[in-house]
């Protein structure tokens, strides 16, 4: 009785599993019409319509980057019938020996193509096109496809834009949303926003009769999907403005990146030398030459590089010491051609100036030893029970500056730089073992302290709001594209707000009080109050390293301005000149006559050597 029991449940069993799978399969065969048309499916045909990939225009609607058409020539190979392999390579503008190799390809993959479209000729031209479509019927199983390339009617920086190719077999294993043939963004915009500005493919599908010949719509198209173009992006860039920083910066290797304070949209971002975007339609053909450039165009360096930001990092220490009560702006320090940090008369040099010199003065003149004295009095105040625990206060409170961390820009790429901390130093020196004099350079901004070019025109910014920053970027919420609502926030730093001002005064002074020390008066121009700091960062390898950051007015700024300029010497000689044009040529719209020639002598400079 229990062996029939047990008999009849297996029975049950089976019929159950049974009844389950021809279920299965008559869903599939029957009702669900996915695998009917599944690409692979040799009776239909999917036919793909690529959608036009949104456009990039500037802040005030310039067309950045738009679309133009062009044509795709395709095969079928199992729709090849004999052909004239000499009208057909006349006619497409290739060779016969080309053709020869494309088919004898599909001849030996034909089983796995099957009926699949392939890509024969990419991007023909418009005559070319014309001379296929006049002669296609000749030619059983190719034909064309129109689909958008990228055209840049206006020169705004290729590093900036970026460039878009075509996927490959490794981006495919992580993004199976795209398919073979799609094309999607590299480097920069064209990255940043890949989901807003691709759009989504749709499709025809077709029925095949049983000699594989196309025929009707599926369905009268019911399982046909039509392409979504991709979203406009609007971009926080002036394009005039970009343009013309390209221009200052020509033939010299660095940065120039420009922010309105107020807001954290960035104005101009350049980097030098760099993409020029007459070769980023056809990207893949210049690639291999820019990417063995000794200059390294393919580098964003303004985001990507990391530097000594040199002396305008004084700024920050000044603001340290105001907050911790160790400087006071009436306080004077002297300086003798440096500052002596050992007991044996090791110095820190410092150019001729008088002395001594309060810190608006300091600031002013760029003032080596004064700084020194800053520093020494924060990592020596009595209120730390040592050295190291004094420093992590002081790494506290420069981070907040944005530096040594991403600030969290939109565009890709972006550096932390460094801020070292104490367990480097501990590692480096052992626990205890170092105090001021071994860390002296961090005074003026060198030593370990690595800055992205973005991240000191983010000091620019937060001095010209005295003390906050929003976050850098460069996509403005507009039509259906939203940006997130981190970059509306501000950032304020750990200084009182109202220490600020007395800092921004020795800024002013610097650019225009004409006095002997002054470092900055390269930059005056009447009637703007344009505040600014120069810097001269060490570089080991080779001439120092010019830098400025400056914003105008004084009173409610419009732009703030980071100029980077490499092996270019002094801040005054060449990064402060093309900041205060970039400046001048924003807030005014044009150059002064009493500033032509420098203007002249910039733009035609060549700091480079070919």
């Amino acid at each position: 009785m229990e062996a029939n029991n047990r008999s009849t449940k297996l029975l049950i069993g089976l019929g159950v599993v049974v009844l389950i799978l021809l279920g299965k399969l008559f869903w599939v065969q029957i009702v669900d019409e996915r695998y009917k048309i599944d690409a692979a499916n040799n009776s239909m045909s999917r036919e793909l319509i690529y959608p036009p990939r949104g456009v990039i225009y500037d802040r005030n609607g310039v067309l950045l980057v738009g679309n133009r058409i062009c044509y795709d020539i395709l095969v079928t190979p199992r729709e090849v019938q004999q052909f004239d392999t000499l009208a057909l390579a006349e006619c497409l503008d290739t060779t016969a020996d080309f053709i020869r190799e494309r088919m004898e390809y599909y001849h030996n993959f034909r089983t796995r193509i099957g009926w699949q479209t392939l890509t024969f000729l990419k991007q023909v031209d418009a005559s070319t096109y014309m001379k296929f479509a006049e002669q296609q019927y000749s030619f059983p199983g190719f034909k064309s496809q129109a689909r958008g390339i990228r055209e840049y009617p206006f020169n705004a920086g290729g590093n900036l834009l970026g460039y878009i190719s075509e996927v490959d077999a490794e981006f495919l294993k992580t993004h199976p949303d795209y398919r073979a043939g799609d094309y999607y963004g590299r480097t920069g915009l064209e990255a940043a926003r890949e989901e807003d500005l691709r759009g989504k493919t749709g499709w025809h599908i077709y029925q095949r009769d049983s000699r594989g010949r196309k025929k009707d719509p599926y369905k009268d198209g019911e399982y046909d999907v039509e392409a979504i173009p991709g979203k406009d992006i609007t971009t926080t860039i002036d394009a005039y403005l970009q343009n013309y920083g390209q221009r200052l910066m020509n033939g010299k290797k660095g940065s120039l990146v420009a922010i309105e304070p107020s807001t954290g949209e960035i104005l101009a971002m350049v980097s030098s030398p760099g993409i020029d975007v007459d070769v980023l339609s056809d990207f893949g053909r210049h690639y291999s030459q820019l990417s063995q450039n000794k200059h390294k165009p393919l580098y964003n360096r303004t985001v990507s590089a990391s530097y000594p930001p040199g002396s305008v990092f004084k700024l920050v220490n000044g603001l340290v010491g105001l907050q911790d009560g160790v400087l006071q702006p009436s306080m004077y320090y002297p300086c003798h051609g440096g500052y002596v940090y050992t007991s044996s008369g090791r110095t820190l040099g410092c150019h001729y100036h008088r002395s001594p010199l309060n810190m608006e003065d300091a600031v002013m003149m760029s003032c080596n030893s004064y700084f020194c004295y800053v520093m020494r009095s924060i990592l020596e105040n009595p209120e730390y029970g040592s050295t190291e625990e004094a420093y992590n206060h002081w790494r506290e409170m420069v981070m907040s500056f944005g530096f040594g961390n991403k600030l969290g820009s939109d565009f890709p790429s972006e550096l932390s730089g460094n801020i070292p901390s104490a367990e480097f130093y501990n590692k480096r020196y052992r626990k205890g073992h170092w105090r001021f004099p071994t860390i002296v350079s961090l005074s003026i901004g060198q030593g370990e302290i690595l800055t992205t070019p973005l991240q000191i025109a983010n000091l620019a910014a937060i001095m010209a709001n005295r003390g906050y920053y929003c976050i850098p970027h460069v996509v403005k919420a507009a039509g259906d594209v939203e940006i997130d609502a981190k970059y509306r926030e501000r950032h304020y730093t750990l200084v009182d707000t109202v220490h600020f001002p007395k800092m921004v005064r020795g800024m002013w002074k610097a650019v225009n009080q004409f006095d002997d020390g002054a470092t900055a008066n390269v930059a005056y121009v009447r009637g703007l109050n344009i505040c600014g700091k120069t810097g001269t960062a060490q570089n080991p390898h080779g001439k120092d390293n010019s830098v400025f950051i400056c914003f105008a007015p004084m009173d409610n700024p419009q732009i703030a301005v980071a100029a980077y300029v490499e092996n270019a010497g002094s801040g005054a000689s060449w990064a402060s000149p093309i900041a205060s044009l970039l400046v001048e040529k924003y807030l005014r719209g044009e150059i002064s006559e009493d500033r032509k020639d420098l203007e002249r002598r910039v733009l035609r400079t060549k700091l480079i050597r070919q």
